[in-house]
């Protein structure tokens, strides 16, 4: 059994036992204040070195597993490409873009382990002047190392009617 499959039997078993042995409610609330703020921080654009903010989200070591418009990336260098690219040719001709979290569901499944389910939209000018929005939906497992939540798996989904 792969990982991956292991990671989501897990979270499956976990998930629908209704409580969450060996984490206290202090430690679920701490949890999902700080995934919360760290992914808010990381998706301000306007703060310089956009791709260099979403990059902190992920694990610094260890394979990381990313799953975007019907493809997977496994390692780090593959997933900053990405992000660069993104930024590269579409971020950066976004016009006053800020991102608005219309949902994010974060659950802590253990104490160095949490789930993020979260839905997102993000009303900009293109470089026309014509307003525009794109949006979609984010799963991501997060692992706590240092003190710090990492991204080491997730998926992302466009909304084809975000706007």
């Amino acid at each position: 059994m792969t990982r991956s499959m292991v990671l989501l039997a897990a979270i499956a078993a976990l998930g629908c036992s209704g409580s969450t042995p060996g984490v206290s409610s202090l430690q679920r609330v701490a949890a999902e204040r700080a995934i919360r703020a760290e992914v808010v921080a990381a998706y301000d654009f306007s703060r310089p070195d956009v791709p260099g903010n979403l990059m902190a989200l992920y694990a610094p070591t260890g394979p990381i597993v990313s799953a975007s418009g019907g493809r997977i990336t496994t390692s780090r260098d593959s997933l900053r490409s990405g992000i660069e690219a993104f930024w590269t040719n579409v971020g950066s001709n976004m016009r006053d873009a800020r991102v608005e979290w219309t949902a994010m569901h974060i659950d802590v499944l253990a104490p160095t382990i949490a789930v993020m389910t979260a839905t997102y939209r993000i009303p900009h000018k293109q470089p026309n002047g014509l307003p525009h929005v794109i949006g979609g939906a984010w799963t991501a497992v997060f692992v706590s190392r240092g003190g710090h939540w990492y991204v080491v798996e997730e998926h992302l989904s466009d909304n084809p009617f975000a706007s």
